[in-house]
């Protein structure tokens, strides 16, 4: 590792948010999971209301724009970032990037299979629930985070020097501004 480089252990980077994010996204995986059980046990729709609403808003408001700014921010980054890497390393960051972007377009469709039924459950309606389809994406969604937080984000660590690290947290700060304008 040279000099400029970050070790996985330095202050506060934006590789640290994306890792704050998955324990958020985990949780509500989770929440997910029970939601899928809790229907399965035959709980009246209007009890899953509140829990179906909030699933619902999280993956719009969440993971949405979280997989956007993986695959538009993060990845890029590192792709950009490779000159200099050895052959091997450049290897697995670009398999490991074409894997998660796929895995990606797959959550993303499991989940268009079950919104229909969440959105039925979110207004305490009976509803035509995949229960199964629920549990099978949050273990996906789950087995997923993991391989980003034990693979991908600490070789994203050794590929991204302190300036890329820094150009990649001020991306991420503009593209958080609501209404940035850069002529003000």
């Amino acid at each position: 590792m040279s000099e400029s480089k970050v070790p996985t252990h330095a202050a506060q980077t934006p590789l640290d948010d994306f890792s704050g994010c998955h324990r958020g996204i985990i949780r509500n995986f989770e929440s997910l999971q029970a939601l899928a059980e809790s229907y399965r046990s035959g709980e009246a729709p209007s009890k899953l209301k509140d829990s179906a609403r909030h699933i619902l808003n999280f993956f719009e408001d969440v993971v949405r724009v979280h997989h956007a700014e993986e695959e538009e921010e993060l990845f890029t980054a590192v792709l950009q970032n490779l000159e200099g890497e050895d052959e091997e390393t450049a290897r697995r960051a670009r398999q490991q990037i074409r894997r998660l972007v796929h895995e990606h377009r797959e959550l993303e469709a499991l989940w268009a299979s079950l919104e229909e039924g969440l959105r039925q459950l979110a207004r305490g309606r009976e509803a035509d629930f995949d229960a199964d389809a629920a549990e099978r994406l949050a273990r996906k969604y789950l087995a997923h985070a993991r391989f980003e937080e034990e693979e991908f984000l600490p070789l994203a660590a050794r590929i991204l020097d302190k300036s890329a690290l820094s150009a990649l947290g001020l991306s991420l700060h503009l593209r958080h501004q609501e209404e940035f304008n850069p002529y003000i």
